[in-house]
């Protein structure tokens, strides 16, 4: 699976959203404890909002945060809404030998999803906080 930079981003500013107090968090805030380039944080911050995955209130006092708690909300949520629905397994197959494969790939498409599903915001930052490992909690 290749993630691009706009999911990757937009995954650390939703984990940076879980891991804030509870309030608007101002999108430079989100900027700079992640690295993400400003204009490119607005665009992603707006598709996030428009999803209905964050709130966001305008103003001095303003800023964005999660629409849902942490917990309920999965990496695939997030990967869904910036990258899409994921492909099926219309790959038109593979000839002879290669047959196989297809499967294999459809295999492969349906662990990635099954992972992404299982891990959530909360868990992202109960791990940042304990810095135990997210795939094995130790």
């Amino acid at each position: 699976m290749r993630i691009s930079a706009r999911t990757q981003y937009a995954l650390r500013a939703a984990a940076e959203l879980a891991a804030a107090a509870p309030g608007p968090l101002p999108a430079d805030r989100i900027a700079a404890a992640q690295g993400i380039p400003r204009r490119f944080l607005d665009n992603i911050l707006l598709q996030l909002r428009r999803s209905g995955l964050l709130r966001s209130q305008r103003g001095p006092e303003g800023g964005y945060w999660l629409a849902r708690p942490p917990d309920q909300i999965s990496l695939a949520d997030i990967v869904r809404i910036v990258e899409g629905v994921p492909e099926g397994g219309d790959h038109g197959g593979f000839p002879g030998v290669a047959g196989p494969l297809a499967d294999v790939w459809d295999a492969l498409r349906d662990h990635e999803q099954a992972l992404l599903s299982d891990v959530t915001l909360a868990d992202i930052t109960r791990v940042a906080a304990s810095g135990t490992d997210v795939m094995t909690g130790q």
